[in-house]
């Protein structure tokens, strides 16, 4: 599908350049260019598609609709399958939260939504199938959802209300659900410009993001050693899957950003499912996001948030090792 973009990448850097095939710059500037157009090309491509989706289903009126409509558990499904199609990173888990609870959504819905979104977005869809290909991304993607309604759903019943903060529990005891939202008579071609916009913009906020992963993808791919990873984090290692997912919450990152430090990951030894893990500690977890989380919980539910979180996170880690 994109070999004519391998074919270029080649042909700029070996050619044009005149860098030399078998030196270590000339396969990282090679991986650099490639994974680069490769990856902004599928995620406007992505971007658009959800656009046109997420128009339709914009967070608001998602949260009206869980809030309205008896589902019988299935709105832990719905909750996560539009964490995947709505744009989200966890710094917006602040105003999101506030708005959910507001609207009346149960406390677990509100975390298998806060869960699954920032983990499987169409950026992270995007940049996935561009790396990993789309059976690896099918199997990402339905993890990430069945993560989240799991996490959801154990989190609700724990009943945590308790160490949400006084402010948060007076906007629940006052939420009021009768507004009703206005609908937009357009069609999508009267849409359509807005959506190519807003991808345009989705592409353009993470584009410093994309380069910097794969400006650092590119250096360990052409200059780490093979095998070099494998020595320290194998699957003969049982401590190797929460190990990474443990090293990835310092890290603020977004999807954009570490993907592509994954692929190189992968490519030097390490297996997919601990790179994964890592990913999703970097991504789902990460203490920029605690430290917002505070303004609405107290200590002890975010530790019982990242705790629950990072467990469901290794088993995704041992999962993916045992099936790929």
């Amino acid at each position: 599908m994109f070999n004519w973009l391998q074919y270029f990448a080649d042909w700029l850097i070996y050619s044009v350049f005149g860098i030399s095939a078998k030196s270590h710059l000339g396969e990282a500037l090679d991986f650099f260019v490639f994974d680069t157009l490769k990856i902004f090309i599928l995620l406007f491509i992505i971007t658009t598609i959800m656009g046109g989706v997420n128009s339709y289903f914009p967070v608001d009126k998602v949260r009206n609709f869980l809030s309205r409509n008896k589902m019988y558990g299935l709105e832990y499904l719905f909750a996560s399958t539009f964490g995947v199609i709505t744009p989200f990173c966890s710094c917006s888990s602040v105003p999101l939260f506030i708005g959910f609870v507001k609207g009346g959504i149960p406390l677990g819905i509100t975390f298998t939504y806060l869960i699954t979104a920032p983990l499987v977005n169409e950026v992270a869809i995007a940049i996935f199938a561009g790396t990993f290909g789309f059976k690896v991304t099918a199997i990402y993607v339905g993890t990430g959802i069945v993560l989240g309604i799991i996490g959801g759903y154990v989190l609700g019943k724990l009943k945590l209300e308790k160490f949400l903060s006084p402010w948060v529990q007076g906007i629940i005891a006052n939420a009021s659900t009768e507004e009703e939202l206005l609908e937009e008579k357009q069609t999508l071609t009267q849409r359509f410009p807005t959506i190519l916009k807003e991808a345009l913009n989705i592409v353009k906020g993470v584009s410093i993001y994309i380069i910097i992963g794969i400006a650092v993808g590119g250096a360990m791919h052409g200059f780490l050693p093979t095998g070099f990873f494998e020595h320290y984090i194998n699957k003969g290692q049982w401590y190797a899957v929460p190990l990474a997912v443990i090293m990835g919450v310092p890290m603020y990152s977004n999807a954009a950003g570490v993907i592509p430090v994954v692929q190189v990951l992968v490519a030097k030894g390490v297996p997919l499912g601990t790179a994964i893990a890592f990913m999703m500690g970097v991504i789902g977890l990460s203490l920029p996001e605690a430290m917002l989380l505070k303004k609405v919980m107290a200590w002890q539910l975010i530790a019982i948030y990242f705790g629950t979180i990072a467990f469901f996170m290794v088993l995704s880690g041992y999962l993916f090792n045992f099936i790929l």
